[in-house]
Parts: C-alpha cells; sequence; structure tokens
C-alpha cells in the first residue's frame, strides 16, 4: 500500500527478500513503471472495497501472504488489513493518521499487524554493499532537485504529489 519513496522501497525490498509476487497498489503511471523497476510483478490502480476485490480475484479468493502498509491512513490500513490472508500480517510503516483497528476483525480473520520507525542503522551493514556495487538503486525515487533556497517548493511539489522525494544540493557540486 502506497506509491511514495517508502513504497517504492518495500517493493524493492520484498523483490530482494525473494517474494515471489508483489502487487503495488499505484495509480500514478510514473511511479508504477518504477516499482515495476524495482520488481512489481501487479499494479492494482483501484482503492479501497475495489482494490480488495481485484487483489482477492488475483490470489484466488484467498489474500496476499503479507502486506506492507506505507501510507499511514485509516482507509490505507483498512485495505492492508482486507487483503491479507488469514494467517498473515500486515506490516505498517506509514506514520498513522487517525488509525482505527478492529482487534476482533484481526482475531476472527488471524491476521496480526506490526509495525514502527524501521532500526536504519541494523540494516546499513548488509545493504551499503549493495547500493556501492550498483544492485540496488533507491536514488531513483530522487525526482526533484532543488537547493536550500528552494526547499519550500521541493516540500510543495512532494505534497502535492509531483515528486516522490526531493534530493537538496547543498554548495557546488
Amino acid at each position: 500500500m502506497g506509491d511514495g519513496a517508502v513504497g517504492l522501497s518495500a517493493v524493492l525490498a520484498a523483490k530482494r527478500l525473494g517474494a515471489a509476487r508483489i502487487i503495488a497498489l499505484s495509480r500514478n503511471p510514473a511511479r508504477q513503471a518504477l516499482a515495476r523497476t524495482f520488481g512489481a510483478t501487479d499494479i492494482v490502480e483501484e482503492r479501497g472495497n475495489d482494490a480488495v476485490e481485484v487483489v482477492r480475484e488475483m490470489t484466488g479468493g484467498i489474500g496476499v501472504d503479507a502486506a506492507l502498509e506505507c501510507v499511514g491512513t485509516n482507509d490505507s490500513i483498512t485495505t492492508a488489513m482486507a487483503i491479507a490472508r488469514p494467517g498473515s500480517t500486515v506490516g505498517y510503516v506509514g506514520v498513522p493518521h487517525d488509525v482505527e483497528l478492529s482487534v476482533p476483525g484481526m482475531f476472527y480473520r488471524n491476521v496480526g499487524i506490526q509495525g514502527g520507525p524501521a532500526p536504519v542503522r541494523a540494516y546499513i551493514p548488509e545493504l551499503l554493499d549493495d547500493v556501492l556495487a550498483g544492485r540496488i538503486n533507491l536514488g531513483l525515487v530522487f525526482d526533484y532537485e532543488t537547493d536550500l533556497d528552494h526547499i519550500a517548493e521541493a516540500y510543495g511539489a512532494m505534497d502535492e504529489r509531483r515528486a516522490i522525494k526531493s534530493l537538496v544540493r547543498v554548495g557546488a557540486v
């Protein structure tokens, strides 16, 4: 769930960890293309109940083995919980905004949830070699470049979804 920098990074991570099928939810053609570059095998443009129906149809009515929620909205986490198959886990890394979880719903569907901020420093030793060797090119999410004098425009571009992530250059390059 989510086609921003975190959601696209999740696609890349799922591919790196060996997922055979990776379904990205996105309505943005440029972000869909990047999701495919990072390893997405399927794209779902629908939202809410329509997305749940499409994903369940794609998975033979079962749902996905794992879902990663990278947005933080109630709609996004509700969809992630609904597409998860019984016995699976939904991971959330989107900062929650007004999210309400149905504990009885999770109980009866046997779907767990786990998440929080990533322990980034724990992954650096393993991932840095892959980045330096070019096996991971996460830099593709930086699709807007600015300097410190124009940082407000960079935030505006991300807020308006004209940019995935902004790169701020400081001084001479």
